[in-house]
């Protein structure tokens, strides 16, 4: 007999250490955070519960085949005075279908044997209303089953609802509904106050006609054996099915009558403890990631004082702040969650001036600006762009952070050659043609080649719209968390064109590097407070467009800080990455683990 409880606290590092992303929310996640080793030990429990190895035997337990006989003459009975229909007969069940070995005292049945499984009268869409006796289908049952309520979007009327149960079969006090279709398999107990009526074939009923211990059969219907018996024979190519006759031909486990409570009783109890490792576990990653936030936030919050200009103390201050983190480095940055959000924070350092030090002797940002302003000057002159109207100065309460000496703040039009979208011509597959970038190929900074759809070179955008090395991208068009991704062009000059939601900034290479113009405007401060303001919906999708990218405020290091910033950034962002591989190989090793924690304590006393 396994010890649970103490299988729970002798492995508690690994049910609360192996944890994996998971692409959706719910219950036991941190955000997307899955509690893998919870799940896995919930599912263990289940596993031993159903196999005799929760709780002892007792031997004084009237035997399963007792109860199962007493079962078979209430079903004839019911049948000879035409209270039940006569059903077909279940095929016996061979040696080589019980699933392992059964303690003494044990018995296994076909579920339809212990009870009638049926589904509903059909109810024909133009009786569907928008109120009166809840109709469900499996997704309610599914809500049901996990929550205990389920959004009712769908009714029948009262007088509908009496005459199918007049009729034919409805939900009763400690039937069970088992969903048919899509998520197969889920049990749902029907409580005393519950009236609804409910979709055939999605959903299917037991009618508990012999009083089966309701809440054990439903235990069983959540074991890991039932999910992997029903779904290696579920049909259907594209979504599972269970049908009557394979729910009815379904192999159940039977302990004694009294075990059953006990089982239930010891699972419920369990489940508890559960609940409590998954709250601590959830309130730890909170915790720690609140921690990081805020221990990351006083290296970017610190500001000058306005009235003393104490550069050394604010330096001083940062340092300090930042040693406090690098002598809990290894205990902070554990999480994939920590590591993104060190991330979000170098970058955000490189462009306040805090991640490299300075140089005095450094040309200063003020004139780069005025270099971009004469080379504009010769572009317009050259009528090789338009004069545009200039835009008012930066106040500061604009500026969103104090900048070193040497540096300045600039407005993207000011700090770039110049800015246009890009081609409106529609694309197609084909070889013989120029590539069109489109927003889905701006990833993380970096612009993806390849696979792209192509215009014909003939069109009067080309060659105008050409991208040249180093041309950065702006994704004026998205969903609101991905609007203004902006990366740089790394391709061949003349080999590529790109769509009218992205816009082109060209930079002046002596003056503002494209790789620390692309670094800046992926920044979080850059993101909040250049681009969240001004997000509008457009026909379903964010749009921030060009006219307010011109006006979106960057910083502007010295040339040569900016070389040093970007290598550093480059420097620190593979080391992030190399953090993140030793955690995904670290949460690896933890699920394996875990794995074989629950392989070694099913095969125990096997």
């Amino acid at each position: 007999m396994t010890d649970v409880n103490k299988l729970i606290n002798d492995s508690i590092d690994v049910w609360t250490s192996a944890i994996k992303k998971r692409n959706s929310q719910g219950r036991g996640s941190s955000k997307k955070i899955e509690l893998t080793g919870v799940k896995k030990l919930r599912e263990l429990i289940l596993e031993l519960a159903v196999r005799g190895k929760l709780v002892p035997q007792d031997p004084k337990d009237e035997h399963a085949s007792v109860l199962l006989e007493k079962i078979a003459e209430q079903k004839a009975q019911l049948i000879a005075d035409k209270k039940i229909k006569k059903q077909k007969l279940l095929p016996k069940i061979t040696k080589e279908e019980t699933p392992f070995e059964l303690p003494n005292g044990w018995g296994v049945a076909r579920l339809g044997a212990i009870g009638v499984i049926t589904s509903s009268s059909r109810v024909n869409k133009k009786d569907w209303q928008d109120k009166g006796v809840p109709f469900y289908r499996a997704r309610e049952i599914v809500q049901l089953a996990k929550t205990g309520s389920a959004i009712d979007d769908l009714f029948i009327s009262d007088s509908l609802f009496k005459k199918l149960s007049d009729e034919g079969i409805s939900p009763d006090t400690n039937d069970i509904m088992i969903t048919g279709v899509g998520t197969i398999g889920v049990p749902y107990i029907v409580k005393h106050d519950d009236k609804f009526y409910f979709k055939d074939a999605s959903v299917l009923i037991f009618k508990n006609y012999f009083n089966f211990d309701a809440d054990y059969l439903k235990l069983f219907c959540t074991s890991p054996y039932w999910n992997k018996t029903i779904h290696s024979k579920s049909m259907g190519t594209t979504v599972h099915t269970l049908t009557i006759v394979r729910a009815n031909e379904s192999i159940l486990i039977v302990p004694p009558l009294a075990e059953q409570h006990r089982i239930v009783a010891k699972v419920d109890e369990l489940m508890a403890l559960c609940d409590q490792l998954e709250q601590q576990t959830d309130q730890s990653i909170t915790a720690h990631k609140v921690l990081v936030k805020e221990l990351l936030a006083t290296l970017t919050a610190t500001t000058i004082n306005p009235n003393t200009n104490d550069v050394a103390n604010i330096a001083e201050t940062f340092q300090q702040n930042w040693q406090r983190i690098a002598d809990h480095f290894d205990v902070l940055f554990t999480t994939e969650d920590s590591i993104e959000q060190l991330k979000q924070t170098i970058l955000q350092l490189a462009v306040m001036g805090k991640l490299v030090p300075q140089n005095p002797s450094d040309e200063p940002a003020s004139v780069l600006l005025e270099k971009i302003a004469q080379e504009k000057a010769q572009l317009i002159a050259d009528k090789k762009i338009k004069k545009q109207k200039p835009l008012p100065a930066i106040k500061d309460e604009e500026k969103p952070f104090e900048l070193p000496s040497n540096w300045e703040f600039s407005r993207i039009v000011d700090a770039s050659l110049f800015t246009e979208y890009g081609t409106s011509q529609k694309a197609f597959e084909g070889a013989d043609g120029v590539p069109v970038l489109k927003m889905g190929d701006i990833q993380s900074g970096k612009v993806l080649h390849g696979g792209q759809k192509v215009v014909p070179l003939s069109i009067d955008d080309l060659p105008n719209l050409f991208l040249e090395y180093g041309d950065v991208l702006y994704n004026r068009t998205n969903s609101a968390e991905l609007v203004g991704k902006t990366g740089m062009f790394e391709g061949d000059s003349g080999s590529y064109t790109f769509a009218s939601y992205l816009i082109r900034i060209r930079c002046h290479f002596e003056s503002i590097t494209p790789q620390y113009l692309t670094l800046s405007m992926n920044t979080p401060v850059f993101r909040r407070t250049q681009i969240d303001p001004h997000v509008k919906q457009q026909c379903g999708q964010a749009n921030v467009n060009g006219t307010l990218m011109k006006s979106m405020i960057v910083s502007v290091p010295p040339l040569p800080e900016q070389h040093r910033i970007v290598a550093k950034v480059d420097e620190l962002m593979a080391l992030c990455d190399q953090l993140k591989a030793r955690l995904a190989d670290a949460q690896t090793t933890q699920l394996h683990l875990a794995d074989a924690v629950v392989t070694n304590a099913l095969e125990t006393n096997t």
